[in-house]
This record gives structure tokens, C-alpha cells and sequence, in this order.
């Protein structure tokens, strides 16, 4: 029988807040457990959403987080489709859309993240889309698959992971794509020039057209349909529909408008957590997308917006909001799949950040492992591109803070259990 004494609300019912409600649970919690979403689908993970569903490989119930049986099974009273409209530190309370009141002892925030818009002209036509949530990528899907049996043009406006992930869809649907990106090169914010070049080759391989160094400054139209887009290096960019990947924003109104502590642009714009995810509300925690949490390998706050950080993150949260001493060290890890091509990332290297990248095995054949160093040597962060079984010790080696031979690094006969020595 729950304990209605006692209430520990989640806002936010994806991937972080259903694992966090799972975790609660799983650790004994007899309380009332209450999961708020403002959307009507039950929490799903959403890589699926650029990869294997948008290619028609898997379909939506295989993006469920639970079986839709488990919330009522564990007790967890599930709200979808009631955005959270107010927060009360105070009053230690949340109001939904509908005017209801929920207290709470403890609270969660996992509100994500949303796409950053195109603020041009025409950006408003029905042709052009976003990818974040489910409905989304149907529609996307369902237009992927229009543009492949006519040999329509795709443009997609930014090439990080998202706009590479639908071009190689998009690809695989026969459609035309064009990227437009304004960075020298695909990725550029996340892996910098020396491996950004190498996605960019990837994927003209495969029949991808970029403009970079290139900014979308309007988007022409008919009819609510798109036609063009033009360039600030005055291209006309033909395309039939649009797909805008160009960043997400912490969704922090709630936590803003309730005084919560929101982290400077340099640590990630969310709400500023402690390596508990516990905010300077001791009572308020954040997770996921929306968190910029003090990382203790890294020494400064991170906000890390993909799959692994809610999976893990949730469950963090959840232990800490239960009074368990708990210290989220995770390092941030990521995958992709894009063609014949599969890659993992594990820890933290901005460009700018580091010295030198240093290359394990054959970037000509794409089986390769990528190392960012220091100035000391010190491993910030590897990339196996379709080289498997080795996230551990790459982890490791980034963990371990120790300077490195980068010959050594460079060599596959020297084990990387061997390193640093």
C-alpha cells in the first residue's frame, strides 16, 4: 500500500523522470510516486527518434521505456498531456494546466530540452520541420519516405549529431540532401575540426551535399509549402521540405520563474545542480537534459544532453532525493549510427580544450579509435568508430587523469589496458 504522507513528484515523464520513478521504487520508496509530462505519450527513449525509427527499422512501441502495465503495477500515478505551469518552493508545491495543486517532500525536474528555432523568414511553413518528440519524427518519417519515391531535396540546417543522423536516414530513403552548416566543418562543437572533416567525407560518400561556412537567411515558399532557401553567401538552396537541427535549449522556465539557480552559457545554460544533481534547494533535484551538473572528474559543471545521461542520471537522482549519499561521476558518453557506421564517445573535450588528437588504427578504412589530449597528455575524451568492446578502457584512460606516451596511444600493438606506462 503507498503512503500518501509522503510525495516525491517528477516533472518531466521521459527517459530520466520514468527511470527515476523506476528507481525510486526499486529502492524501496512506499511514498506516492507522481510522474508529470506534458505530453500524451507514456515516457519513450529518443535516439530511436533519428535512428531506427525514423528509418523504419523499429516502430513505437519499441521506444517504450516501460510496458504501458508498469505504472499502474508499481503505483506510480502517471499525468500525460498537463504541463507543469507554476512551482512553489515554498508552499513545496507544482500546478498543472488544469489549476490542480500536487505537494510534494521531494521534486524532481527532468523538463528536458527543446530545439533551438530558425528565426528567418518563411521558417514558419509547414515544410519545415524539427525533431524532438515523437510526433515529430512520424511526420518526419512519413515525409522522408515522399521525398525518396520522388527524389525530392531535403535541406537540413545544421550538421551536428541530429542533421547527420536524419541526412543518413533521408539517404537511405533515396531522397536528395543538402546540409547547411555555418562551422568549417560537421560536428565541429563537439569533436572539432580533425574528426569533423571525417564526417563530413562520410557522408558526401554517400551522396551529401554541404554549404559550409554558410547561414540560412530565408526560407522561400508557396502555399505554406517550401521551395528554397537562401544563403548569407547568396545560394538558392532548392528543397521540398526542411529539417532544422541547429541545437537544443534547457527547457528552465519552471526553475527560473521559482528562483532556482540557472548555470552561466558556459556550463550549459541548465539548472545548477551538485554532484548530488541536488539543487540549493535541498529539496529540489535536476536530471538530464535540463541539469548543468558539478562533474568531480572534470572539476566544473557539465549539462549533457544525450541518452546515457538520463538513463543514469534519473536513477542518480532518485537515490539522492531518498537521502542516499550519492555522487554522479558518469562520464558522458554517446553513440551514433550513421550508414555502415557505428561510433561511441566517451568523456569531455570542447574544441579549444584540448592539445592534440591522436589516432589509433586506420581513419582511411573507418575503424579507428580518436584521442583528445591535453597539453599534458592527459586523455579527455576517445571515439571508437566501428571498433567495439572498448568503452571500458577508454574510460578508464579518461578517468585515470595520468599523462600518456601518445606514441604508445597511437600504436595497436601496445593493449590500451597497458596505458598509461
Amino acid at each position: 500500500m503507498v503512503d500518501t504522507n509522503e510525495t516525491h513528484v517528477i516533472v518531466g515523464a521521459g527517459l530520466a523522470g520514468a527511470k527515476a520513478a523506476e528507481t525510486l521504487r526499486s529502492e524501496g520508496f512506499t511514498g506516492r510516486v507522481v510522474l508529470l509530462g506534458d505530453e500524451r505519450e507514456k515516457p519513450y527513449e529518443r535516439p530511436g527518434l533519428s535512428k531506427k525509427f525514423l528509418t523504419g527499422a523499429e516502430e513505437r512501441d519499441a521506444l517504450q521505456v516501460h510496458d504501458p502495465s508498469w505504472y499502474t503495477a508499481h503505483e506510480v500515478e502517471l499525468h500525460l498531456g498537463q504541463p507543469v505551469t507554476a512551482l512553489d518552493r515554498e508552499a513545496k508545491e507544482v500546478r498543472l494546466g488544469d489549476g490542480t495543486a500536487i505537494r510534494y517532500q521531494k521534486l524532481l525536474l527532468a523538463t528536458g530540452s527543446s530545439p533551438r528555432p530558425l528565426r528567418v523568414p518563411g521558417a514558419d511553413l509547414a515544410g519545415v520541420h524539427y525533431l524532438r518528440r515523437l510526433p515529430h519524427a512520424e511526420r518526419l518519417r512519413a515525409v522522408l519516405r515522399n521525398l525518396g519515391r520522388e527524389n525530392g531535396q531535403l535541406l537540413i540546417v545544421g550538421a551536428g549529431w541530429i542533421g547527420l543522423e536524419v541526412a543518413a536516414a533521408a539517404r537511405g530513403y533515396g531522397a536528395e540532401v543538402t546540409v547547411v552548416e555555418p562551422q568549417p566543418t560537421p560536428l565541429y562543437g563537439v569533436l572539432g575540426p580533425e574528426l569533423g572533416g571525417f564526417f563530413a567525407d562520410l557522408h558526401r560518400d554517400r551522396g551529401v551535399s554541404f554549404q559550409l561556412g554558410a547561414s540560412i537567411t530565408e526560407v522561400v515558399g508557396q502555399d505554406g509549402m517550401v521551395l528554397a532557401a537562401l544563403t548569407d553567401t547568396g545560394e538558392e538552396l532548392p528543397a521540398h521540405a526542411m529539417l532544422i537541427g541547429i541545437g537544443a535549449a534547457p527547457d528552465t522556465a519552471l526553475a527560473e520563474a521559482a528562483g532556482l539557480e540557472i548555470a552561466p552559457r558556459e556550463e550549459g545554460g541548465g539548472v545548477a545542480v551538485d554532484a548530488s544533481l541536488r539543487t540549493a534547494d535541498p529539496d529540489v533535484f535536476a536530471a538530464g537534459d535540463l541539469a548543468s551538473a558539478y562533474h568531480p572528474v572534470f572539476g566544473r559543471r557539465l549539462r549533457v544532453e544525450h541518452w546515457a545521461n538520463a538513463l543514469n542520471g534519473g536513477p542518480a537522482a532518485a537515490r539522492a532525493m531518498l537521502g542516499r549519499e550519492v555522487v554522479y561521476d558518469r562520464l558522458p558518453y554517446f553513440f551514433s549510427d550513421q550508414y555502415d557506421l557505428g561510433m561511441e564517445y566517451s568523456g569531455y573535450a570542447a574544441p579549444g580544450e584540448y592539445a592534440q588528437v591522436v589516432i589509433r588504427g586506420d581513419a582511411g578504412k573507418r575503424e579507428f579509435i580518436a584521442f583528445w589530449l591535453d597539453g599534458e597528455n592527459r586523455v579527455l575524451a576517445g571515439m571508437n568508430v566501428n571498433v567495439w568492446d572498448v568503452t571500458d578502457p577508454i574510460q578508464r584512460l579518461v578517468r585515470s587523469r595520468r599523462p600518456v606516451d601518445p606514441e604508445r596511444l597511437a600504436d595497436p600493438g601496445v593493449p590500451l589496458d597497458a596505458l598509461p606506462g
